[in-house]
């Protein structure tokens, strides 16, 4: 069995981002610019847009957190998107989900420049996605990507079965891992919460990416031998007796499923470290873009 770094690989794939920073600036080129934007203080929330602002400057990156109370309408928010819209300084930005029941999540993907969104989720960059054209691909289908890659994984021709229908990991997995191209080229199963006879479905799969939310959901009866498993799942569980009252877990029972499996991505330091690594390439990828444009 091997592990799955993502915390090793995101390390890697940050260093060549800073490398390609320090040539911009001695080129005098305009270094990226990657803003946040972060309604309400949801804990979770905080901690992710936290841990990017922190990358941002790990890299070389220039950022923005522009953070707005709660109770922001949705027309406010709206004014504040089409002002980074129309911010040339500004690449790319994000707005942190999930939002206040007042605002409407759609609208607000749907306001956002498909040029600069460095997420991946406008309607825009997913269909290019779809139809193999060259798009921003969303952060942490594009981050598993790059782990069965730099891990030469091989995926041609092999049964990839996607657990959960997200926008924006299962359903962009399971159109990712079925392209022409490596990874990709396999055969592609995507089941979810009204999948009948799931158990046998998993345990026909070569590559198993869960991306349900459900903890120690997928359990070692489930997995063939050799499996390889992508846990994407992360959800805080109560626990009284650790520091901070509660414990971290993935979708996999990664202690028994990890004695079955050819490659495993543990939780936390798997999929979580290269999701904000691959929105930081997005970034860059925008930051070229806008340079080519004006070329």
């Amino acid at each position: 069995m091997e592990l799955l770094d993502g915390k090793k690989v995101s390390t890697q794939i940050k260093d060549e981002i800073a490398v390609e920073v320090a040539k911009m600036k001695k080129r005098g080129e305009k270094v990226p610019h990657l803003a946040a934007v972060l309604v309400g203080s949801d804990g979770a929330s905080l901690t992710y847009v936290g841990s990017k602002v922190r990358s941002c400057e790990r890299v070389g990156f220039e950022s923005t957190l522009v953070q707005l109370p709660s109770t922001t309408s949705e027309i406010e928010l709206l004014n504040k998107i089409e002002e980074l819209n129309q911010n040339d300084d500004i690449d790319g930005f994000i707005v942190q989900l999930p939002l206040p029941p007042q605002i409407n999540e759609q609208k607000v993907l749907l306001a956002v420049d498909p040029d600069k969104d460095v997420d991946g989720f406008h309607p825009t960059n997913f269909g290019k996605m779809a139809l193999d054209m060259s798009t921003f691909i969303p952060a942490t289908p594009f981050g598993i990507l790059e782990l069965l890659e730099r891990y030469k994984v091989e995926t041609q021709g092999k049964h990839t079965v996607v657990i959960g229908r997200s926008h924006i990991v299962g359903r962009p997995m399971s159109i990712l891992m079925g392209r022409k191209g490596w990874p990709g080229n396999s055969t592609v199963t995507l089941t979810h919460s009204r999948t009948k006879n799931i158990t046998q479905i998993i345990s026909q799969a070569d590559i198993v990416i869960s991306a349900l939310g459900v903890p120690n959901f997928l359990k070692a009866e489930m997995v063939k031998d050799g499996a390889v498993v992508i846990d994407v799942g992360i959800t805080r569980v109560p626990d009284e007796t650790k520091p901070k009252g509660y414990y971290i877990t993935g979708d996999v029972d990664f202690e028994n499923v990890s004695k079955k499996a050819s490659y495993i991505t543990p939780v936390p330091g798997g999929v979580g470290p290269m999701t904000i690594a691959m929105l930081l390439k997005n970034t860059l990828l925008a930051r070229e873009r806008h340079r080519a444009a004006k070329a």
